[in-house]
Parts: structure tokens; C-alpha cells; sequence
């Protein structure tokens, strides 16, 4: 990879997860939602004067919220079948892309840089 190139996408690591945890605060101050499962999937990484790290997100609604889903499921099917199929997927297949930038200090002071939501698990990390 050149400087400036962003790498090739790489299976998660536990050190990516570890700076995905890192930046989850951020991530949840910025969006106001908490995220019940956040599990980094994929990242891409990006030299500059310092490190821009591109992290795939796999995150679902919080558990009560699901157990819920099925019965909101079934009252709809009886009272507009419409309204079904954009629910299906409520809480499934749920990504974020994040970046996070670490300085040219190698301090580990990792901050989100940018987010993208409602992504899906076979939409490419690009640089944003």
C-alpha cells in the first residue's frame, strides 16, 4: 500500500475490535443510540499523518426491542400486509462503517473521525 492508499479489506482482528470498543462512546453520543451488539466484521486501514482506520460494524437493535418484533410482525399481517415486508429486517444485517483516526503519536488516542449508518454487510468500505 502507498501512502495516502487505503488497504485492501481484512477480516477483524482483536485489536480492531479493540479500537472499535474505544470509539463505540463516541459512536453513541454522535448517533444517540447504544448498540446491544457492536462486532467489528472487516477493516481497511490508510497511512497519513497518522493512521485513518476503516471499520465495518455489525450492530442489531437492543434485545428487548427484538423480542418485541415478532408480535408487532403479527398484529401488522392482520391489519395491512404492507407493512410487513419493510420490517422484516429490522435488527438483522444492521452495519455501520466508522472512521477512526490515531495520530502520528502512536498513543493509541483513537477518535472517530466519521460514521456511515444503515449499511449492509456486502457494501464495500470505502474512504469517506
Amino acid at each position: 500500500m502507498s501512502l495516502g492508499g487505503v488497504s485492501e479489506a481484512s477480516r477483524a482482528t482483536p485489536e480492531i475490535q479493540m479500537i472499535a470498543n474505544k470509539v463505540r462512546p463516541q459512536l453513541e453520543a454522535k448517533t444517540n443510540k447504544k448498540y446491544e451488539k457492536f462486532e467489528a466484521v472487516e477493516y481497511k486501514t490508510q497511512v497519513v499523518a497518522g493512521e485513518n482506520i476503516f471499520i465495518k460494524v455489525d450492530t442489531t437493535l437492543p434485545q428487548a426491542l427484538m423480542q418485541l418484533f415478532p408480535v408487532a410482525q403479527l398484529y401488522l399481517h392482520f391489519y395491512h400486509w404492507s407493512l410487513i415486508t419493510p420490517l422484516m429486517d429490522v435488527g438483522h444485517g444492521c452495519f455501520i462503517h466508522i472512521k477512526v483516526f490515531n495520530g502520528p503519536t502512536g498513543k493509541d488516542n483513537y477518535e472517530l473521525h466519521g460514521y456511515q449508518t444503515d449499511k449492509t454487510m456486502d457494501e464495500e468500505l470505502t474512504y469517506f
